[in-house]
């Protein structure tokens, strides 16, 4: 995890705790500088899920697929179909790696339980 260190003026109470006057009596507080550490978060690593084309699982149920767990509509799921059957294998999205691992599970149980062998990957981006 990174870490950047942020520069903050504060005023700074020396001696005396009476809130009415500070620890010099002159009516003028002290200034200095502190560090203040404030930890900066990193993006988390993207996973590309891929399909990989196959001689036995049918187009129509890759675009079902696609439309099911991809939230992927009408034409562009046609092209994504098109592109992995041609290609052998296509990009359905880019996600976390948790996102990712669900989506890969998801399709691969889906088409066991209808009785396809499609096969559903993923890869860092």
């Amino acid at each position: 995890m990174k870490i950047c260190k942020s520069l903050q003026k504060v005023k700074l109470n020396q001696g005396n705790n009476n809130s009415d006057e500070n620890s010099n009596g002159d009516g003028r507080g002290q200034t200095g500088v502190a560090t203040k550490t404030r930890s900066k978060t990193q993006k988390p690593s993207m996973y590309k899920v891929l399909l990989l084309n196959d001689d036995y699982t049918p187009m129509e149920f890759v675009v079902e697929i696609l439309e099911r767990f991809f939230s992927i509509k009408g034409q562009e799921a046609v092209k994504i179909m098109l592109h992995v059957h041609q290609k052998g294998v296509g990009v359905c999205g880019i996600y976390t790696y948790e996102v990712a691992e669900t989506k890969v599970t998801q399709v691969v149980d889906y088409a066991r339980a209808n009785q396809h062998p499609l096969q559903c990957t993923l890869e860092q981006d």
